[in-house]
């Protein structure tokens, strides 16, 4: 009988030592969810740094082309300042031009009375010689 309960005892401590080791389709269905939600987890992860990163880049440009926006108002500013100015110096040059013009005409008037003046001081002065 002793050998009997030993045969026994052996038997099952290699049923459990066999069973025991084995993995179960469990355990790996569990690995495989735990793996899957793993996986999942780091896309997510690398996604939102990438939304991040995208954001962050169309963050530089949207600022670069607000900089670049304000340089060409500036410029525009600028530009329209110096046309301006060339406007006014332009104008005044007109004025003084048209002033000298108009000066010119006035002296070439006065020397034109004058001498119709004068000829006709002569041909009376001249008239009256004849009549007396």
């Amino acid at each position: 009988m002793k050998k009997v309960v030993l045969s026994m005892v052996m038997v099952l401590a290699l049923a459990v030592t066999f069973t025991s080791c084995r993995e179960t389709k469990e355990d790996k269905a569990e690995d495989a969810i735990e793996n899957a939600a793993n996986e999942a987890g780091e896309a997510a992860d690398n996604a939102a740094d990438a939304v991040k990163d995208a954001a962050n880049d169309a963050s530089e440009a949207v600022d670069g082309a607000v900089e670049d926006a304000k340089d060409a108002v500036d410029g525009a500013v600028e530009d329209a300042k110096e046309a301006g100015k060339e406007m006014a110096d332009d104008a005044k040059n007109a004025v003084d031009g048209a002033v000298d013009k108009a000066k010119e005409a006035g002296k070439d008037a006065v020397e034109k009375a004058k001498e119709k003046g004068a000829d006709e001081l002569n041909k009376a002065a001249d008239k009256l010689k004849e009549d007396n």
